[in-house]
């Protein structure tokens, strides 16, 4: 999908070199394409519905932490702490829940209780981030760095280096929010679908995505434009933590528990699939579509290592960093 750009950047840009930023920005989507092909001719069950129901929902986590992290590295961030931060959410809704199952007494309530507090812990874990980055006047990639570590061994100290597990009860009150599917599409599916219709509009429709886009492309002509850049860096971190609260509201249910290995190379796959949906490295220019291309691109092809058997699925992660370094390669030959 072609990236948005700012009016700046749109200001010098020829029609000769816009065609050729749209033909980059389809990219994405051919890849994608011909990755299906390419699946469906190495094993037709890659072309079943089911197999491509499981594929999207499996998406759904990655893909809706990748829409908070496109705003991040839109507006020329990072956030390396994604998939600790999940696993401590996790962990923390489950001792939530645990806790106050007995004195609630409904166990939907007690579901809706433990699903908005996830949502809550990853926006006042992202308004960390933002107080460190603006007012700490830290490097993103040194706090997110910090708190990577600081988020999993907090979660290894609740779990005693164990895994925190859901009362059965809640267990099974909370899997149709995982398991159920709707018009036959599953729920992940779904809530992914509207989280990035969301994002899509915030990015594209709103003066704070276009803020965010300023910011990313020229931060010192922001403050001069009388951005208030800091508040900006604030809620896009708070947006990415929000985002990573409903991935993880999502997951619990999957397996109704908590491990130090819970979201384990998250942040790899989100940053993965932001840069391979075309959004730019140093920011400036994203798009919320290219990003949730990218995610689905990202799983279709571990989906078919996992069909074929071509390389080993240990590899599945080099083959991600491959992806990336290749992407990020081509963005620098662009510019």
């Amino acid at each position: 999908m072609p990236p948005e750009r700012t009016d700046s950047a749109a200001a010098g840009t020829t029609p000769r070199a816009a065609w050729h930023t749209r033909l980059h920005g389809l990219g994405p989507v051919l890849g994608l394409v011909l990755l299906c092909i390419a699946g469906t001719l190495l094993n037709r069950e890659f072309a079943t519905l089911d197999n491509a129901m499981n594929l999207l929902t499996r998406t759904a986590f990655i893909g809706i932490i990748a829409v908070g992290m496109c705003f991040v590295i839109i507006s020329g961030g990072i956030d390396l702490s994604v998939g600790s931060m999940a696993a401590l959410i996790a962990g923390c809704v489950i001792l939530f829940m645990n806790a106050i199952a007995a004195s609630v007494g409904s166990t939907t309530l007690v579901v809706a209780l433990g699903m908005g507090f996830a949502v809550l812990l990853g926006a006042a874990f992202g308004l960390a981030h933002g107080l460190l980055i603006t007012k700490g006047q830290i490097e993103p990639f040194i706090v997110t760095l910090g708190t990577l570590g600081i988020f999993r061994a907090y979660l290894t100290y609740f779990s005693n280096g164990g895994a925190i597990t859901l009362d059965n009860t809640l267990a099974d009150a909370y899997s149709p929010v995982y398991y159920a599917s709707l018009l036959g599409v599953p729920v992940p599916v779904w809530v992914f679908v509207v989280v990035a219709v969301i994002g899509g509009l915030i990015l594209n429709r709103t003066a704070y995505g276009r803020y965010v886009q300023a910011i990313g492309s020229n931060e010192q002509v922001a403050r001069y434009a009388a951005v208030d850049v800091d508040r900006i860096k604030l809620l896009t971190y708070m947006l990415l933590g929000m985002c990573v609260g409903i991935a993880t509201l999502l997951y619990v249910p999957r397996l109704g528990s908590a491990s130090p290995t819970t979201g384990l190379l998250w942040e790899l796959e989100a940053i993965a699939a932001v840069i391979v949906g075309g959004t730019a490295l140093k920011g400036g220019a994203g798009s919320i579509t290219g990003t949730v291309v990218g995610a689905v691109l990202l799983s279709v092809i571990s989906n078919i290592l996992n069909l074929t058997s071509i390389i080993s699925v240990y590899l599945n992660a080099a083959v991600q960093g491959f992806v990336i370094i290749a992407v990020a390669f081509m963005q620098r030959r662009r510019k």
